[in-house]
């Protein structure tokens, strides 16, 4: 049987998640106390052989006991020892996100009383959830995200992906807004030329065929691309090897907009040839639309 398990800080969107998984056949289960995981594998493992309850998802959260928490990481090997293939999938955001999140929907963080206010629940969360996070096979970053991106990718990223077959998932961003928290390779392509300096340039973006054909005739930009395949090429594989199921790479430059949109989409391009689950994302590129920046 297959077993998600659907962790992160309370605000992050493990609701969102458990749900698409509900909706695409997972038999889903919400707070789940550690200590039921292996009743319910076992359950659940002699009823897969008739059909059911073969895909599960269960949500863990910090209203668990700290104790059980600190022991996942033994508790996780112990799953695995007994067949079931287990998946982590990790939700965050940053504290302000957070903040907003809870004061929008005026909801009581499960770990703010009387003593601790929002801020400190928050942050203690994450503390309590690292024996959780550190083990995640798939660490989503939710800060500036939509429920419907969310959704999205869960979907892509999740379900669109064959067992012990390696996701990728190309992202472009812009350094002037913060590195990716959820990247596993960053790749910085400022060193390029950058179209924005050419003012006819400046309201299309790297998927626009004016810019493509701005980098495509600079040299720079076909040793950039050919250089990262290789790298990529040649250690992805070994990750694939190490039973690694998600890899996020991120390309960035200044902005977003230009370079690094045209990278992520030649090397998605690139990839599918030889990958079936293969998403490119572009991070800055919603957020200037709606400033009328492009």
């Amino acid at each position: 049987m297959k077993l998600i398990i659907v962790s992160g800080r309370s605000g992050s969107g493990k609701s969102t998640a458990l749900h698409v998984l509900e909706d695409l056949g997972y038999y889903c289960i919400d707070n789940l106390p550690i200590g039921l995981l292996f009743p319910l594998t076992r359950e659940a493992t002699e009823k897969a052989a008739l059909g059911r309850l073969s895909k599960m998802a269960v949500s863990i959260d910090a209203r668990n006991l700290s104790g059980e928490l600190a022991n996942f990481e033994a508790i996780y090997d112990q799953l695995q020892q007994t067949g079931v293939t287990v998946e982590i999938i990790f939700l965050d955001a940053d504290e302000q996100s957070l903040l907003q999140r809870f004061h929008a929907t005026r909801r009581k963080h499960p770990l703010s009383n009387e003593k601790t206010s929002l801020r400190e629940a928050v942050n203690s969360e994450k503390l309590l959830l690292e024996p959780i996070s550190k083990l995640s096979d798939l660490y989503v970053n939710t800060t500036g995200m939509s429920m419907y991106e969310l959704r999205d990718i869960i979907k892509q990223r999740v379900v669109g992906r064959k067992d012990q077959e390696l996701a990728l998932l190309f992202q472009s961003f812009g350094f002037k807004h913060g590195v990716p928290l959820d990247s596993d390779y960053v790749f910085d392509v400022r060193c390029l030329p950058n179209p924005y300096w050419d003012t006819s340039l400046r309201k299309f973006v790297g998927t626009d065929q004016p810019v493509i054909d701005f980098l495509e005739n600079e040299p720079a930009s076909g040793k950039m691309l050919n250089d990262i395949i290789a790298f990529l090429e040649t250690w992805l594989p070994s990750f694939a090897d190490s039973n690694r199921s998600y890899m996020t790479i991120s390309i960035g430059c200044t902005g977003g907009q230009h370079r690094s949109v045209y990278v992520c989409e030649q090397l998605g391009a690139h990839f599918r040839q030889n990958y079936s689950n293969v998403q490119v994302r572009h991070t800055e590129l919603p957020h200037l639309q709606s400033r009328g920046e492009i």
